[in-house]
């Protein structure tokens, strides 16, 4: 008898990290819901992987709890179960002084980074410890902002602090459910968000620098790393970055 194709669920899976995991996923045989607030770029990346039905695209605003619940529903109706999810999904605030940034600025990558992960952990543990067999495995994105800032960046980098609490506390909770929860923090992967690296952005004592960027395509084979391992085992914490970027000692 063949085995089905276990589900996942990536948000941000438009672009980015959020695609590079996709394809990853897909590649290794594994059913994707790609999620997104716009639909073309999903199409896109649906068409461009060749997995046929084995890719999905959602459009959802995980800003939005009514958009998050109807996302799962749609997934549990196209594919069965979810067995993954990757919150994936992320914004910034621009890179200016904290006493100049808007409450807008400030609310908006609050209600996506923080809020948006929690509505979805919230709706895959509904799913995960309902379905048979139970359980399956979160993964968050944390960057490594969720360990160490960059100057002005106090929005982005309270909600990935606030993530690492998601994450523990999730992990925690999940366990009763065999519910794995474990988290990614990705530093300087080549993608539209992080491009300005290679130009040179400004370093804790005011320097401007360049700095090396890695492959997005390495983050998506971590992730399916963390998303293969059997339900006894969670890496709950997982760093990769460019080898050469400033990170250990920054400041």
């Amino acid at each position: 008898m063949s085995i089905a194709p276990k589900t996942a669920i990536v948000t941000g899976a438009g672009s980015g990290v959020g695609k590079a995991a996709a394809m990853a996923l897909l590649d290794a045989g594994w059913q994707v819901a790609l999620v997104g607030r716009r639909r073309e770029p999903l199409d896109a990346v649906v068409a461009a992987s060749g997995a046929g039905d084995r890719a999905l695209a959602v459009p959802a605003d995980v800003s939005d709890p009514a958009s998050v619940q109807a996302l799962f529903e749609s997934v549990v109706k196209a594919f069965g179960r979810v067995d993954l999810l990757f919150n994936n999904a992320g914004v910034n605030a621009p890179g200016i002084p904290l006493e100049d940034l808007s409450i807008e600025q400030w609310k908006n990558v609050v209600d996506i980074n923080l809020s948006g992960v929690f509505y979805c952990i919230q709706a895959a543990f509904r799913v995960m410890k309902a379905q048979t067999p139970r359980g399956g495995r979160i993964i968050n994105n944390g960057s490594i902002s969720a360990t160490t800032p960059r100057p002005n960046s106090i929005a982005y980098t309270a909600t990935k602090h606030a993530v690492t609490g998601l994450t523990k506390t999730a992990s925690l909770d999940g366990r009763k459910y065999d519910i794995a929860v474990g988290q990614i923090d990705i530093g300087n992967a080549a993608t539209e968000m992080a491009a300005r690296m290679a130009k040179g952005v400004q370093q804790a004592n005011g320097e401007i620098a360049i700095e090396p960027l890695m492959d997005v395509n390495i983050v998506g084979q971590s992730i399916v790393y963390m998303a293969s391992l059997p339900p006894e085992a969670n890496v709950m914490f997982h760093t990769v970055m460019a080898t050469k970027m400033p990170f250990a000692g920054r400041g």
